[in-house]
């Protein structure tokens, strides 16, 4: 609380940022974790909650003739406009929220204020309730061809990776070892994902130091044991996901790419993302579109055309369709790697584990995979996301980006997933909202050593409540296949749902699905009915009682490219397709 300057002004308008309607007018509050602003100007007492650590920037405005303003934008892009009377009050609020949302350091994040009603027994289980190493031993490892390894257990190998690693069996001490000096940060090639029909694997690591000239006998060795794991195939590509020029300028600083003259049976591919700099600055250039009061259609679409957001979430749809269609039918395994190998890449790969696996589909299938590709294997969260006051040139939309993709599959396949919208918003929120551990830190190592046995961790929390995620449309039988997704420009769109998630009356009040879910909670109160009646046909029922009421045909509701009217579970007619 010794920050806090003025806890409670009253008087405070609350402007609506599309409408030039009449404020709502209440109370601001500043607690230690929250700003709360409560309506007082209606019947109803509505209440704006903001924790701290969501708030990306503060900014107060030139004192006008309603007063000073004071405009906060969050990291999950929830955005208020504030109007207080008092400009001495303004002042306070602004610098006391200022230094609440950018903490000095960890330990001042919410995450270790935050205590449920839980026991310790629960707290230290909730941290062991997603176990990726697990995750492994389901894809059938061990095997004859990968092991995982304990060679980094105290952290000697690679300070930013898991203790756990699946490495080719063939792979020696001494080859693993060599590699890691011959990669940046010691980030070797690693198992991401094993493909158990095609004994294809998916690999990450970061850039080699390659330099101009340079090369390392026991990095050729780790390679070429990749390949020798995958029976099927005499080849393997070796995907970097930067664009082809950025790579050659980190060749002239003495890393780089991979000679292909010194590794024999690979095959070389770049996928062109940009770097972090780039998509931070996108992504500024697409709030400012969405921060646009009453744009013209023309304005509108020219401001997001030039943001390139949509450009860069296909480049990265298109990378995981590349490394899919590798393994599942090139029957090829793959080596992926960007700059470090913990932003592009933990993206990629995890864009092609959930094309090539129904599991990663699922609601705990999607927390595993978090779990292993990102918080595992050294994301830097903390930096990425901006939890603590540090330089800004390390924050960036990496995950934002990774969870738009999956959305975007998501409305290619609208009965292939089981997670709805509302999941992915959810885990979104939580990784900047610091209320639980998992998203906290640069790396498993730093976890281990403050955040274990002091925070929570929010799977059990999101389990808890899976029912509010749920995807009514969801064909368990349609996840069996491999999703084989367009590309093309038309098939991606403004997510709505993300951006301008807070905003009134840009959306429904309650979506098609959501309804729909509530419909089919009541029917799982009679499991019989249920049974009886089955997925397909009152999914079918309900909307063909829908279009009877619009005075539609029959089915019109379902225009989703590639997909029959009631979702069937044949695999969509698309073909694999680049643009």
């Amino acid at each position: 609380m010794e920050h806090i300057l003025t806890p409670k002004v009253e008087e405070v308008k609350l402007l609506d940022r599309y409408t030039a309607k009449k404020p709502a007018i209440g109370t601001l509050y500043l607690t230690a974790t929250h700003l709360i602003f409560v309506e007082t100007s209606c019947n109803t007492r509505k209440e704006t909650w903001m924790l701290h650590h969501l708030i990306a920037t503060v900014e107060k405005l030139p004192l006008t003739a309603m007063g000073c303003p004071l405009h906060i934008s969050c990291k999950n892009f929830h955005v208020a406009h504030f109007v207080i009377s008092s400009e001495r009050d303004c002042q306070n609020v602004h610098q006391s929220l200022v230094r609440l949302s950018q903490p000095g350091k960890v330990e001042e994040l919410y995450a270790f204020l935050y205590n449920p009603k839980q026991d310790e027994d629960e707290r230290r289980n909730g941290w062991g309730f997603i176990d990726s190493a697990m995750d492994f031993k389901r894809m059938g490892l061990p095997n004859e061809f990968w092991e995982m390894t304990d060679l980094n257990k105290n952290y000697e190998l690679c300070s930013t990776y898991h203790s756990e690693l699946g490495i080719p069996k063939t792979a020696s001490k001494g080859t693993v070892f060599g590699s890691a000096k011959f990669r940046s940060r010691g980030r070797i090639p690693t198992l991401s994902y094993y493909h158990k029909e095609s004994n294809a694997a998916i690999c990450r690591c970061s850039q080699p130091l390659s330099g101009l000239s340079a090369r390392c006998v026991e990095d050729e060795e780790m390679l070429q044991a990749i390949s020798r794991a995958n029976p099927k195939s005499t080849f393997m590509y070796v995907v970097d996901t930067r664009p082809k020029l950025n790579a050659m300028a980190n060749r002239a600083a003495g890393k780089g790419y991979e000679n292909e003259d010194n590794y024999s049976n690979i095959r070389f591919q770049f996928v062109g993302i940009e770097n972090i700099h780039v998509m931070r600055n996108s992504l500024q250039k697409l709030l400012e579109v969405c921060a646009m009061k009453s744009p013209t259609m023309s304005d509108y679409l020219t401001g997001l055309e030039n943001s390139g957001w949509l450009r860069h979430i296909k480049a990265v749809m298109d990378a995981g369709v590349f490394l899919a269609k590798a393994v599942a039918e090139d029957k090829a395994s793959v080596l992926v790697h960007c700059s470090d190998g913990w932003d592009r890449t933990a993206q990629v790969c995890s864009l092609a584990s959930i094309l090539l696996d129904p599991f990663y589909r699922t609601i705990k299938g999607l927390m595993v995979l978090i779990e292993k590709e990102w918080i595992s294997m050294g994301h830097k969260f903390t930096q990425r996301c901006g939890h603590v006051d540090g330089d800004p040139k390390e924050v960036s939309p990496v995950f934002t980006q990774f969870i738009e993709c999956v959305w975007n599959l998501m409305e290619q396949y609208p009965c292939g997933f089981e997670y709805n919208e509302k999941y992915l918003l959810e885990i979104h929120n939580h990784v900047y909202s610091c209320q639980f551990g998992n998203f906290i830190g640069n790396c498993q190592r730093e976890r281990e050593e403050i955040l274990y046995e002091r925070t929570f961790s929010v799977w059990p929390f999101l389990w808890e409540n899976r029912h509010q995620y749920r995807n009514p449309l969801h064909k368990c039988s349609l996840g069996k296949e491999v999703l084989r997704p367009s590309t093309l420009p038309l098939n991606f769109k403004f997510w709505c749902g993300m951006y301008n998630h807070f905003d009134k009356g840009m959306q429904p009040k309650q979506s098609i699905l959501d309804h729909l879910l509530t419909i089919t909670q009541k029917k799982a109160e009679d499991p019989l009915k249920l049974c009886q009646v089955g997925w397909g046909a009152s999914l079918h029922n309900y909307f063909l009682s829908r279009d009877v009421q619009s005075g539609s045909s029959p089915g019109s509701g379902w225009a989703t490219q590639g997909h029959s009217e009631t979702c069937p579970e044949a695999t969509p007619a698309l073909s694999w397709q680049y643009a």
